[in-house]
């Protein structure tokens, strides 16, 4: 069965501003009754997080979804790579001459030769560095964040929003969401372990 998540990632926020945005988040969706104030043992991967609010549903589209969702969200405010859970990276394209690289074949089987200069970028984002490789078409040299990876497998950011096992989050809940991070640009990945 697994575990179905949604994440709301800033891929805008600065280390420095991240634990801001988070507690302004956070204050946000508590008083709009999203979520509960007192954390618990609700969400995977973290301590602790915020379960459903007495307003959860104004936040999701819960039509055709039976799964009880009962867990919650967790934040995330630090370097982290956020990723889509289950599968493989099937492509990254450059945001500077738009060429997309694909990393798969078409068995969907990773081609290693191909993967191997990004999966050292997202290894380092995950360590602590930012490695820098050029684009293998215009040859401009990228930064770790600035790939734009398909069906947004992985964003390299400082925060993001987890809500683990609710129904499909509404878009105006999302751009809701994004407006309380400074109309940051932000990604919504999708996925389950």
């Amino acid at each position: 069965m697994g575990d179905w998540f949604q994440t709301i990632v800033d891929v805008q926020a600065t280390p420095q501003e991240a634990e801001t945005l988070a507690a302004d988040v956070r204050s946000w969706l508590i008083s709009s009754g999203i979520v509960s104030a007192e954390p618990t043992h609700c969400v995977l991967g973290a301590d602790v997080g915020h379960p459903p609010g007495p307003r959860a549903e104004t936040a999701v589209d819960p039509s055709g979804w039976s799964v009880p969702w009962h867990d919650g969200l967790a934040i995330t405010v630090g370097r982290t790579v956020f990723d889509a859970g289950q599968g493989d990276p099937m492509a990254v394209t450059c945001p500077h001459c738009s060429t997309t690289t694909h990393l798969a074949d078409e068995r969907f089987e990773l081609k290693y030769e191909v993967w191997e200069p990004f999966r050292e970028v997202v290894r380092g984002w995950d360590e602590g560095d930012d490695i820098v490789i050029a684009c293998p078409a215009c040859t401009q040299p990228v930064e770790p964040t600035s790939w734009r990876w398909t069906d947004d497998y992985f964003v390299l950011a400082y925060l993001g929003f987890t809500f683990w096992n609710w129904p499909p989050l509404r878009p105006q809940f999302v751009d809701d969401l994004a407006r309380h991070l400074a109309d940051h640009r932000t990604v919504l990945l999708e996925g389950k372990l």
